[in-house]
């Protein structure tokens, strides 16, 4: 029967009973007579055609319409049933058929999604029960803003306990029993009586209701009373308010002590195919797992219960002790230890071993000061972890060639080894055993700041336990020392490597021939305060800023200081006649003698009679073995990229030469990756970089490759004291 809507109409919404699906709703326009009142006339509303009534619709209305749609029958058999079937036939199918449990299950809780959803969307709607004629509007359905409360009783004699709800409204008790009672939903319960629509405080599950509805009290025997107070009264009293007779309910309500403890995560054992056995999971990680005690009460985090209840019995009487939790205060906890970098999930989390104890050791003392947190090991017959203050001191003090280390390690009241530290470190460990039996677990910090300083450590002399760092490691003693990492002892000359402008003036030999600009004065400079301090450079000007007669000058300065052997400069072939011309134009008082030719004598007594050996890097790797006898002052690399290989046999040859002093001589010392670099200047300075398996893990980066600014950065803060270069940029005010 179609209803107008030139005339007045009114939305309802109509409850009814379905033979299989349980209770339903239905959504209806019914046509008003000229007193507004309903008429007979009336049809179904749906989202399709709800357009048409939309005069009188609000969005609560069009959200009714909508999930009132989503649990029709045609529905409901559309979305469990792929295949096209008859409504009846389905019903027929699956609700006549005991086989189908686990369908009827899902389909119900669908139902009762939906139910929850839609009955609070009816406060202030008309809401009508269905006639069985089918009547929309049969009886009318009062809805309260006013929730109801639920009181259950327990009564507890001698033989039995006796338990029952009461139900009250507006402070008015509600007599429900027997009364034609029903409940339309139970997750939360809703319950029509006396053509009331009511709803509950507390979210009461329908399910403890419907057992009273034709029922004045249920029967505990003595006989199962203790498993069922355990596993369904404590429930009721958790959730509920409860009277009791013949057993008592203690009220409690301490503040939350935070205890986080902490265990090696298992190893978990795979089985393969073939019947092998793997592990996973090994005690690289630990767990973390948060709970709040109140009083002798263990609660884990993360659990959504406000209200604990604990049963205990002693003789023949029973207390349930209620525990009320601190939800807010719990909350704000778990924020915080998130906001320290502690991720939790349900109470729990994880982290690599060695983070985990520079949290703890980072972060105790604050959590034990604001929150009152213990923070323990879970008891296991594994490892006993330390938890307590640890220190590495260290003190570095200038020797004539190198810096002598003097460090202390404390764990607690231990002093450890510093050395046994260093090994332990080295080998990948992080973990040390103390006396007593515990484990301690070297923090993150010492792995990250001291990682270099650990890895760049000379082994102690046999005759002395203190142990040594090369001087030409002074990048990473300033860098301890501007990070307070280290007490440092240091010459201000030798401080002033860093720093290229103080270097201190030196005079020009008295027999070099020719005048040095200022530049060339300084690279001058700058070469005699790497040799005063022992130090191989490299020096990188860009071609025609005079690499070669800042040498020659250098080396005119060594023959003066009489220094009595000779030194040799190593180059391509093409370069050693403009050699010999620039060191008879520069430095004609220096002996040079040339190395080369297929005739050539091997005997290196001779070159005592000479200060500067001019050769190639072909006849260096030929004669490598006869050239390695001698002991020459310097060894000069010019166009030192040749050795950028470090696998090549020229750049093994070279290192196999003996040498007061090293240098490279080139423009272009990093030609394709910062590989270049470790191979020459390991020449000059072995051992800067460490070795290359410690170079390429910690530095190497292909240039043509995106850049890691931070590895780069480190790098030259490394070898920028070893490497000088200008651009003809810089000094073009100097240049002709």
């Amino acid at each position: 029967m179609k209803v107008s809507t030139a005339k007045p109409f009114q939305i309802i919404y109509s409850l009814f009973q379905h033979e299989y699906l349980g209770y339903l709703f239905e959504s209806f326009v019914v046509q008003l007579d000229e007193k507004e009142r309903l008429t007979f006339q009336h049809q179904n509303i749906s989202s399709q055609n709800a357009v048409e009534f939309a005069s009188r619709l609000n969005a609560q209305d069009y959200e009714l319409i909508k999930l009132m749609d989503s649990i029709q029958q045609d529905v409901i058999v559309k979305k469990y049933h792929k295949k096209k079937i008859k409504t009846d036939d389905f019903f027929l199918k699956y609700y006549q058929d005991s086989s189908h449990q686990e369908l009827k299950e899902q389909i119900q809780s669908y139902l009762e999604r939906k139910r929850a959803q839609i009955l609070p969307l009816l406060q202030g709607k008309e809401v009508y029960e269905m006639g069985s004629d089918g009547e929309p509007a049969w009886r009318k359905l009062e809805l309260f803003e006013e929730k109801a409360t639920v009181l259950f009783h327990f009564r507890r004699n001698e033989e039995n306990t006796h338990y029952f709800p009461t139900i009250k409204h507006r402070g008015q008790k509600v007599e429900f029993q027997y009364k034609g009672a029903f409940l339309v939903c139970m997750e939360p319960a809703w319950m029509v009586i006396d053509n009331q629509l009511l709803s509950f405080e507390k979210q009461v599950d329908g399910k403890k209701l419907k057992p009273f509805l034709n029922k004045k009290f249920i029967v505990i025997p003595k006989k199962v009373e203790a498993q069922y107070y355990q596993k369904f009264v404590a429930g009721l009293v958790a959730q509920f308010d409860v009277y009791a007779k013949g057993f008592d309910i203690e009220t409690q309500r301490p503040l939350p002590k935070p205890v986080l403890q902490f265990s090696s995560l298992q190893a978990v054992t795979n089985t393969d195919l073939f019947g092998n056995t793997t592990q996973q999971g090994t005690e690289s990680k630990m767990m973390f797992e948060l709970s709040f005690h109140y009083g002798p009460y263990k609660l884990r985090a993360g659990q959504q219960e406000a209200v604990h209840v604990d049963v205990k019995q002693q003789n023949d009487h029973y207390t349930f002790y209620k525990v009320y939790r601190k939800p807010e205060q719990e909350k704000q906890i778990i924020m915080h230890l998130q906001e320290l970098g502690l991720e939790l999930k349900h109470g729990k989390g994880s982290q690599e071993k060695v983070a985990a104890f520079s949290w703890i050791n980072r972060h105790r003392k604050h959590l034990e000061q604001a929150y009152g947190f213990t923070i323990e090991q879970i008891e296991t017959e594994g490892k006993r972890y330390f938890l307590g203050e640890s220190s590495l001191n260290i003190e570095v003090k200038e020797n004539i060639d190198w810096f002598d280390i003097y460090a202390v390690v404390r764990f607690g009241q231990f002093e450890v080894p510093f050395n046994e530290l260093r090994k332990l470190v080295q080998k990948g460990k992080n973990e040390i055993m103390l006396p007593n039996g515990q484990v301690a677990v070297i923090p993150e910090e010492w792995l990250l700041e001291y990682a270099e300083f650990f890895a760049f450590l000379d082994e102690p002399r046999k005759d002395d336990e203190t142990l040594t760092l090369q001087k030409h490691h002074l990048a990473i003693v300033q860098e301890l020392e501007a990070g307070q990492l280290a007490k440092v002892s240091m010459d201000r000359k030798l401080q002033k490597l860093q720093n290229f402008e103080s270097i201190e003036d030196f005079a020009t030999p008295q027999n070099f021939k020719g005048e040095l600009r200022p530049y060339q004065k300084a690279g001058y400079n700058w070469l005699n305060f790497l040799d005063s301090y022992g130090f191989g450079g490299c020096l990188a000007d860009d071609m025609g800023l005079g690499k070669t007669v800042q040498t020659l000058a250098m080396l005119q300065g060594e023959k003066e200081k009489e220094h009595c052997n000779a030194s040799l400069l190593i180059m391509p072939t093409s370069l050693i006649y403009n050699w010999q011309k620039e060191a008879a134009k520069f430095t004609p008082n220096l002996r040079v003698f040339i190395y080369t030719g297929t005739q050539r004598n091997k005997d290196p007594k001779q070159f005592k009679q000479y200060d500067l050996v001019l050769t190639s890097y072909g006849i260096v790797r030929l004669d490598a073995e006869i050239l390695s006898t001698y002991y020459f002052n310097y060894i000069i690399l010019d166009e030192s990229q040749a050795i950028k290989n470090p696998t090549s046999n020229i750049a093994k040859a070279v290192k196999t030469l003996k040498s007061r002093r090293r240098l490279l001589l080139s423009g272009t010392p990093l030609e394709n990756s910062t590989l270049d670099l470790w191979s020459q200047m390991s020449f000059a300075n072995p051992g800067l970089l460490g070795n290359q398996s410690f170079f390429k893990n910690e530095f190497l980066n292909p240039i043509e490759k995106k850049k890691d600014e931070g590895k780069i950065k480190r790098l030259y803060t490394i070898i920028k004291p070893f490497i000088l270069r200008r651009e003809k940029s810089q000094v073009a005010t100097e240049l002709p």
